[in-house]
C-alpha cells in the first residue's frame, strides 16, 4: 500500500491548530501594497478559520 501524500499547495496554504481547527492567512497582501489603504491592509492581516464549506476538501488533501 502506498503511503498518503499531502496535496503540497495545500499544506503551503492552511494548518492545523491544537484543537483542529484549520486555519489561513487572508489574501490579496502580496502585492501592490502602496496603492490599498492602511485600513484594509490592517482588514487583511492576521489568520482566519476556514470556511465550514472548504473544511472537508481541505482535511483530506492536508490527510487529517
Amino acid at each position: 500500500m502506498p503511503k498518503m501524500k499531502r496535496h503540497s499547495g495545500a499544506g503551503k496554504r492552511v494548518r492545523a491548530t491544537g484543537s483542529g481547527k484549520l486555519v489561513r492567512q487572508k489574501g490579496g497582501l502580496r502585492h501592490h501594497m502602496e496603492f490599498k489603504p492602511s485600513k484594509m491592509t490592517r482588514r487583511m492581516s492576521g489568520t482566519v478559520e476556514v470556511d465550514k464549506t472548504e473544511r472537508k476538501r481541505f482535511k483530506k488533501m492536508l490527510g487529517l
